[in-house]
């Protein structure tokens, strides 16, 4: 199971990656390989501010559909497009091509809410 060391993940399975003012988000190694084949993912709330733990957009596998949560409050600046042709890209690599959303961060002290790599691991069992 890939977690890498460099990332703050959630209790329902997101991924944050700060960058700058931004952040990138997506679903974690663990997420994707309970989902099995992601076939779509809808997320329509690109210029939008959500909060902390607010759905921001659903993932399709052929077992299910799931939403995926905000790890921290922000504006939903950009959506991955490559997903929308190919959200396999999730299941091959999580956390580089397969980000989902890109957000600018609106109360960074949320960040110390989320959990470390060694908390996740914790988490799943690894």
């Amino acid at each position: 199971m890939n977690i890498p060391d460099d990332l703050k993940y959630t209790k329902d399975h997101e991924w944050l990656k700060i960058d700058g003012e931004t952040a990138f988000v997506g679903i974690t190694d663990f997420a994707q390989h309970e989902l099995g084949d992601i076939v779509f993912l809808e997320v329509e709330t690109v210029g939008e501010i959500l909060n902390q733990g607010e759905a921001f957009g659903t993932i399709e596998a052929v077992k299910t559909v799931s939403d995926m949560f905000m790890p921290v409050g922000g504006e939903v600046l950009e959506f991955n497009e490559d997903l929308s042709s190919k959200p396999e890209i999730i299941n091959q690599d999580p956390y580089d091509q397969g980000w989902v959303i890109r957000i600018r961060v609106s109360n960074p002290s949320e960040l110390n809410e989320l959990l470390s790599p060694a908390q996740y691991k914790e988490l799943i069992q690894v």
